[in-house]
This record gives structure tokens, sequence and C-alpha cells, in this order.
């Protein structure tokens, strides 16, 4: 399977500029058939606590770009998006579109990240979500999630094997994003996709730092400081034959 990661300097609650930015990324990238597209939490946003301006309820319109995007490129096309729920508040999301455009699985952000007032403006999610693209199951995360391994090792228990990370992680606690991401993927044996932004926004400084990691915790692609993309080809046959040589996860313990 074909991963494509865009890391972009995300243009503050301007959802046009950014889609148009996407685009840009991609033309030259050019996504194949069936590719797995993955960009940023709040990609068309930044990562902005003013719900009521940036959600997507309304018009659709982020979503929508997503869907085009799937259709166009006929490739499963993943990106964050926010939307409200029932208290009011919104909810992180990371929503997937299959390469007909349709809806494939749509995950919130287990974990708002209280530390910032997260929490204050949206609701945690209930569960992980899975879906499968080229033969992977795949789960998706966002950011915060990170910090909590018991979430992963759930999608882990679930047969997942590639684990998605998308997130607009500070410079300043760039590395434990670095050692986080491999820890994921050493202890689940899994592939793991980190897609970060990267530049600035009223509030922080990004460092992007978005790594695809194999199975072993070998750093396979890392898209640097700057804008760009990263992209890898990932091999079904070799992660099962790692977990077969190395069978660590039947040792997992139910009871804990």
């Amino acid at each position: 399977m074909r991963v494509i990661g865009c890391q972009l300097d995300i243009q503050w609650e301007d959802k046009e500029a950014n889609h148009a930015h996407v685009r840009e990324l991609l033309q030259k990238a050019a996504p194949g058939r069936n590719s797995l597209v993955i960009l940023p939490e709040m990609f068309a946003t930044g990562f902005s606590m003013n719900v009521d301006i940036i959600t997507d309820d309304r018009d659709r319109i982020t979503q929508k770009f997503l869907s085009r995007l799937a259709v166009e490129y006929k490739a499963f096309v993943l990106g964050g998006v926010v939307t409200r729920c029932e208290d009011g508040r919104g909810l992180n999301q990371a929503v997937i579109y299959k390469p007909s455009g349709r809806e494939l699985a749509r995950y919130s952000k287990l974990h708002p990240f209280s530390y910032a007032g997260e929490t204050e403006h949206y609701a945690p999610g209930t569960g992980i979500e899975t879906f499968v693209c080229s033969s992977f199951k795949v789960a998706p995360f966002i950011c915060y999630d990170l910090r909590f391994p018991e979430a992963f090792r759930a999608a882990t228990r679930e047969g997942v094997q590639v684990l998605v990370v998308i997130a607009n992680w500070p410079a300043a606690r760039e590395s434990h994003w670095t050692g986080l991401l491999k820890a994921r993927a050493i202890e689940n044996q899994s592939y793991v996709i980190g897609v970060n932004r990267c530049g600035t926004d009223p509030h922080h400084t990004y460092s992007g730092g978005s790594r695809i990691i194999d199975p072993r915790g070998e750093i396979l692609e890392d898209a640097g400081s700057s804008e760009g993309w990263m992209e890898a080809e990932l091999d079904l046959q070799e992660l099962i034959d790692y977990r077969n040589e190395f069978p660590a996860l039947e040792d997992m313990r139910d009871d804990l």
C-alpha cells in the first residue's frame, strides 16, 4: 500500500486557502490509485478552539473537499475536521473517504488536550475506529492520543496493522513526538504513520517531523521541518512475517 502524508503550514481558520494548498501539494505528489493520503489534524483551520467559526457542520465544505479528492485520485483520503456533538461542544475528528467518494470511517479524538483547554470546547470520543485499506487494517488517532498507549493496544487487539496519528504537535515537545511514535510502532509491531503540521499559528510554532515507521521501529520516511509530503510503500507480508518471527503480541495479557 502506498502512503502519502502531507505536511503543511496551515493558514489560521482559512479553509479555502488550506484546501487550495493541499491540492497543490497533491498535484506534485501524484497519489496513485488506492493510495492512502493523510492530512494533519484540523488541516483546514489549524488547532482552533473557535468551534462556532470552524465547524464543518453547516456547509460541510471540508468534508466535501476530502470526498472530491478521493474521487479525483481514486484514493483513500484521511483528514482532520471539526463537527459538533449533542452537548454543543465540538468533536475533533479524523474522517476517511474511499475512492468512490463515500465516507468509510469517522473517528473522534479520545483524549482532548486538557492542558491547552481543549476539553472546554471539544467532547471526547467514545472508542477506536478501524477501516480496511488495500488489505491493511488501519486505526486513526489524533495528536494527544499518542500519549495513551492503551488506546493503541486496543486497536492492536482488533487486528490493526497500521496506526495513523494526525496532529498539530508543537515544536516545544518535538522529542516526545518522535519517541512516542517509535514506541507505538515497536510495542504493537505495527506500521505507524505520524502526520504533523509545520509553521506557526497565533499560539505555537510547529516543527513538522512527520514520519512513517516500520513495525521494528525503523524510520522509513521523515518529512523534515518544511512543507511537503512523504511517501512509502507498506508491505503487509513483511509485517506478517515479522510478527510470526518474533511473536511478542501473543504474550499480551488480557487480564490486565
